[in-house]
């Protein structure tokens, strides 16, 4: 029996976000004795995701972050050149032109640049970096990928889209780990200290300023003057924690808003919410909305998600001006029938992208 093919795949700071969710469903349905994933991963990273990595047989490699380019670039490029890998997969956006450029000087073969994301401009620094490093992202890129059209179209540009230059590799789940489960919301909610009566609104994702979550506790404070017995349940960590923690304070939500921290259960605790909101300011194709939608749930969602995700019809978009206006739609919809399209079901998913690998690399060895 041949050896497994092996896949670097430059992944950067590997916490608990989204991207780094993607990237390990698509490693648990990958037929193993098939393809291998090799992990590049920023050293200074928590790392949660180590120890099942390491029981799948995944390669682990602690690398400088890329904020260093030159050691960054050297350790790639002595591990890469050591492996002989035939594909590198770098999974960190516009900074892709690094490991990317580390990959061609390797002589790696194929070099796939993927796209999970867009940018907005109250980011500032952030994104001026974004744009500033776009055009060059692809250079070195021998294949495109992105997780939705609209993350395609921001990278790679509406042409190089239309012309069907870039791959969409959905943010797959394993949507039976996500169906609802009635004992799971009658157990969490005792565990966390909310009421079984409670009409609770669920959020998942880093505390960051992409995710929006200070709107989100504005809209919330909004909604306990109509709904007194209503739960704010917010699953997840990130640099504004400290401050999402104050405006609880500030708004005095403190007894109905319940932060988690990281979980290993989030898969069990969309049963234990009403509804789901995610008011972005900008997103590529946020995984926690499959996930909420293969739970039945509805969902409340910012103009920037993109419209290729609400796949169950129980989603509103709404705008980012007023807070109030999304007060009707959050208590509007019940939860229902899931809803999940083949594409985004890990086990379909995770074979087209394993073929996609096999038959590039097996291209390069008849060359």
């Amino acid at each position: 029996m041949s050896e497994a093919m092996r896949v670097a795949q430059v992944v950067g700071r590997m916490e608990s976000g989204g991207v780094e969710a993607v990237v390990m469903n698509y490693y648990r349905a990958m037929e193993k004795e098939k393809v291998q994933f090799d992990f590049f991963v920023d050293e200074t990273s928590s790392f949660p995701q180590r120890k099942e990595l390491e029981q799948l047989g995944a390669g682990i490699y602690l690398v400088p972050p890329y904020t260093k380019p030159v050691q960054f670039h050297k350790a790639l490029y002595k591990q890469f050149k050591a492996s002989g890998y035939k594909i590198v997969h770098a999974h960190i956006n516009t900074m892709n032109v690094f490991p990317l450029f580390t990959a061609w000087r390797a002589k790696v073969p194929v070099r796939i640049c993927h796209n999970h994301s867009t940018a907005h401009w109250g980011e500032r620094k952030k994104t001026l970096l974004k744009y500033l490093l776009r055009p060059f992202a692809k250079v070195f890129a021998t294949d495109y990928f992105a997780c939705g059209e609209q993350a395609g179209r921001w990278m790679y540009g509406n042409q190089c889209f239309d012309e069907g230059k870039v791959s969409v590799i959905p943010n797959a789940i394993d949507t039976k780990r996500f169906e609802y489960d009635p004992e799971a919301r009658i157990r969490l909610r005792m565990e966390l200290g909310i009421p079984q009566d409670a009409f609770v609104v669920g959020h998942v994702g880093r505390f960051t300023y992409a995710k929006n979550q200070a709107f989100l506790l504005e809209i919330f404070a909004e909604l306990l003057k109509q709904k007194s017995n209503a739960r704010l349940l917010m699953v997840g960590e990130g640099e504004l924690e400290r401050e999402l923690r104050q405006k609880v304070q500030s708004l005095k939500t403190e007894n109905q808003v319940v932060f988690t921290g990281v979980r290993t259960d989030v898969d069990k605790l969309y049963s234990a919410m009403d509804v789901f909101c995610l008011p972005s300011f900008y997103e590529g194709l946020p995984v926690v909305l499959v996930e909420a939608q293969a739970n039945g749930l509805p969902c409340v969602v910012s103009e920037q998600v993109t419209s290729e995700l609400l796949l169950a019809g129980q989603c509103f978009c709404l705008p980012l001006d007023a807070c109030g206006s999304w007060i009707p739609a959050l208590l509007e919809k019940k939860r229902g029938q899931a809803v999940v399209q083949l594409e985004f079901e890990i086990s379909y998913a995770a074979k087209m992208l394993g073929a996609f690998y096999q038959e590039k690399a097996l291209g390069h060895s008849r060359c």
